[in-house]
């Protein structure tokens, strides 16, 4: 059990520290916020104009528009710009919490994929590795680049983001779960 807390707990250090990196002094997220000039203006109409917090899908059918009537409400957007857009009241630079719950999600991650390595038969380093990576893969498949596709963002710094962190876990995982 020593072991696989340990395992655990330097696993989910490892994946913390990427998403630092990856999100700050790496820069791989970069593209994936753009500035305007218009901003101050932007926010203030938005403030003025939503119903509160939230995230928005523009254009959609008012709630309770019944589904054979979705279609005929959006045919006349086709073509026409859209925006899916997360509005908050007011900014906060404070990140204790939110740094909290990132490490207590990558400890919780860790231990999951040290329980599945620990069902294999024959580990080593490759198949600690590879177990590692389809894990990031699988995560990184159905939900960021899924959403990618409905959303149309791009989503190549998030599978950087699954391989790479992964693929250290693995490394470390690899290392440190076979030794007797």
């Amino acid at each position: 059990m020593k072991k696989q807390l340990i395992g655990a707990l330097v696993g989910g250090i490892i994946l913390f520290l990427w998403q630092f990196l990856s999100w700050s002094m790496l820069g791989v997220h970069q593209s994936e916020f753009r500035h305007t000039p218009n901003q101050d203006r932007i926010l203030e109409f938005l403030g003025q104009n939503l119903e509160g917090e939230g995230t928005y899908m523009l254009p959609v059918p008012p709630p309770g528009t019944p589904m054979d009537q979705e279609q005929a409400y959006m045919a006349p957007y086709e073509g026409k710009p859209w925006a899916h857009l997360t509005y908050h009241k007011s900014w906060s630079s404070a990140m204790g919490a939110s740094l909290a719950r990132s490490i207590a999600v990558n400890l919780l991650a860790a231990w999951l994929l040290v329980w599945i390595l620990m069902q294999f038969q024959q580990l080593n380093m490759r198949t600690a590795v590879q177990g590692a990576i389809v894990v990031g893969l699988t995560g990184y498949l159905t939900i960021a680049y899924l959403n990618s596709i409905w959303f149309e963002t791009r989503s190549m710094a998030y599978l950087i983001d699954a391989v790479t962190s992964w693929g250290l876990v693995g490394l470390w995982l690899g290392w440190w779960l076979p030794r007797r």
